[in-house]
């Protein structure tokens, strides 16, 4: 076997961008954190009880008493800090009470969320503005030891995945997740919150892998996949949907990650192609051309393209 020496130039520049294209493959297949300094985390809400406490702790499946699972409370303070100027006061009111477990999963698993007495924010609009935060591979459970609305419960999940993985998630992620989950909310008393969260899952997956940042562009991908949907929004809606996404647009977020970690929200996206065949050949044209934009972008970044 020659030695490397006798490798001519024009082969070590093939082996060198072979060697650089199989590391990119490598790290674009690893979508969430490799390691985390803890694979649990609960936070509790700063007013319960000690006695609400142990009782939500049970039912997350830890025994406070024996357990090492770090433990981290979020105050109303902490709670307004992101949800001033979206949720009026009285909504927010001045205790914290909702709690959650996050859990790390391994990579790729995506986000996963179920709730107990939270009777506003459902499982999907937790998912979506946990996405938009950047939080990736993690089964979360929300509770509350009696009914609660759960938009202050998104600060608390992001603090114990920022104590799970010993990493900010940045002030403006968290801020405009916020706004995120508030937003679609609205927008479910309206058109449905199911209707919402799979409109805001599809239009941000449009916005992030088109890099669209035009307001008007923005608003036509909201017009287009509402159509595909059939949902209709009224120019009140549109403009809001079209605030939010901007905003979304400005945190650079990865499509591929998005899509990754709402394989879940997706699914039901599915299913509602397999239940009303009359939106199939919409939806899964829709769908198809995000995919294909994705593997354009994953291309061009592997030097393919």
């Amino acid at each position: 076997m020659k030695n490397v020496r006798g490798i001519n130039p024009e082969m070590k520049k093939k082996l060198y961008y072979l060697i650089v294209g199989i590391a990119a493959v490598f790290l674009l297949a690893i979508p969430g954190p490799i390691f985390a300094a803890y694979s649990r985390v609960i936070t509790f809400g700063a007013d319960l009880t000690r006695a609400q406490k142990t009782m939500l702790a049970a039912e997350f499946g830890v025994n406070l008493a024996q357990s090492t699972v770090p433990v981290v409370d979020v105050t109303n303070s902490e709670e307004r800090k992101y949800l001033e100027g979206l949720v009026p006061d009285n909504v927010i009111g001045n205790r914290a009470i909702s709690s959650a477990l996050v859990e790390m999963l391994p990579v790729s698993e995506g986000i996963r969320v179920e709730t107990r007495n939270i009777t506003w924010v459902t499982t999907n609009m937790y998912a979506n503005a946990m996405a938009t935060a950047r939080v990736k591979d993690a089964r979360v459970s929300v509770a509350a030891p009696f009914p609660v609305s759960g938009t202050a419960a998104l600060t608390g999940i992001f603090k114990a995945f920022e104590q799970a993985t010993g990493k900010s998630l940045g002030d403006r992620s968290k801020r405009v997740a916020n706004e995120e989950l508030v937003r679609t909310g609205n927008l479910g008393r309206e058109i449905g919150k199911d209707n919402a969260a799979k409109l805001i899952m599809l239009v941000k997956e449009r916005v992030v892998a088109e890099g669209a940042k035009d307001p008007q562009k923005i608003r036509q991908i909201i017009i287009n996949v509402a159509g595909d949907l059939n949902i209709t929004l009224n120019n009140r809606q549109i403009d809001e949907i079209t605030t939010l996404m901007q905003r979304i647009g400005g945190l650079n977020l990865e499509a591929r990650d998005l899509t990754s970690q709402l394989s879940e929200l997706r699914a039901e996206v599915e299913r509602t192609i397999t239940k009303r065949p009359e939106l199939k050949g919409l939806l899964q044209r829709l769908l198809d051309a995000l995919s294909r934009l994705i593997e354009q972008i994953r291309s061009l970044v592997l030097g393919k393209g």
